[in-house]
């Protein structure tokens, strides 16, 4: 059966009433009071939490410390998608196997909503090392900056509302308690990144920080990932290598979700340090540890890319990053 795409954000106002047709009948089986959700990869997981709190069942589908990019969901989430109210993907290219799953299991009354292709305009796709521009994938990694993240969370208490409404000053509620946090979040960003006494240069693995970057003043001096997740050139290395020479970056950052050995070969050969404990869509801790949540990962890549590049993190590190409502979404480990 065909599903219901959300793709642009004109589109939510005029799915609001069907949305708010919707039974949450389906919703978790120990309580059918509950709206039932499904969700991607962890950081949409947890930013749907927060906002859902208590009153919506939320199950994710991609493991944490899995390559998204490449993820295919197993046939046991076709009975997850078959029961959900709402599933909520990033969108831009990211999941296009979940989307073709849930394409096929969803119920004709349920909603796909693709997150960062409702919030973000075509004219600001941002095509870069990892996601070039003749592939046609922008990069997807909106959640890295707080100010798009805000923007999700608008969507999906939008979404709820709709499908929900008699929970929807709930949700509104959290949503402003959310924005606050994530509000708190980046100004505590620029306060502390000021203390980096160089350049705030980025020279990663993976891409992740493209629209975090163009909102706080950062620049992405290369990613070492290539389009097809294989080993770079020698020649790419060698001009990463002149790269981190020129502008003198003190680290490089690697992700722990994919080892490099090329990054480790870049570290050796010019002297610089090489952190390898980035997180792109892997929360800190486990799902029941304080931090792991959005705005633990976020809080822990902040304070380690600051930290990284000479300067100090005190405002980020005494952030309190416990959620604004209850937790209990099922994270894949």
């Amino acid at each position: 059966m065909e599903s219901k795409v959300l793709r642009h954000a004109s589109c939510l106002a005029l799915l609001v009433t069907a949305l708010a047709a919707c039974s949450p009948g389906l919703a978790d089986d120990t309580d059918p009071s509950r709206l039932k959700v499904v969700t991607t990869v962890a950081p949409i997981t947890s930013i749907a939490a927060s906002i859902g709190g208590d009153r919506v069942s939320i199950t994710g589908l991609v493991p944490e410390g899995t390559n998204s990019h490449t993820f295919e969901p197993p046939p046991s989430a076709s009975a997850d998608l078959a029961k959900a109210d709402v599933v909520l993907v990033n969108g831009l290219q990211l999941e296009e196997p979940t989307k073709d799953l849930a394409a096929q299991t969803m119920n004709d009354a349920a909603l796909l909503v693709e997150l960062g292709t409702t919030v973000l305009p075509k004219a600001d796709y941002v095509y870069d090392f990892s996601f070039p521009e003749d592939e046609g994938k922008p990069n997807p990694h909106l959640w890295t900056d707080p100010t798009w993240a805000i923007k999700y969370a608008e969507v999906i208490s939008e979404t709820f509302s709709a499908a929900d409404p008699d929970n929807a000053p709930y949700y509104q509620q959290n949503l402003e308690a959310f924005r606050s946090q994530a509000t708190g979040l980046a100004d505590a960003l620029r306060a502390d990144q000021e203390s980096i006494p160089g350049p705030r240069a980025l020279l990663t693995y993976h891409d992740a920080y493209a629209y975090f970057a163009d909102t706080f003043g950062w620049s992405v001096i290369g990613a070492i990932q290539p389009k097809n997740f294989e080993d770079p050139s020698p020649q790419e290395v060698a001009r990463l290598i002149d790269q981190i020479r020129a502008q003198e970056v003190p680290t490089i950052f690697g992700s722990e979700v994919f080892p490099s050995k090329a990054l480790a070969q870049i570290a050796e050969e010019t002297g610089v340090r090489y952190e390898d404990t980035l997180r792109d869509d892997d929360l800190p801790g486990g799902p029941s540890d304080a931090d792991h949540s959005w705005l633990g990962l976020m809080r822990y890549d902040y304070v380690t890319m600051i930290t990284g590049l000479g300067g100090s993190a005190p405002t980020l590190e005494s952030l309190d990053v416990r959620e604004v409502a209850p937790d209990d979404a099922r994270y894949p480990q």
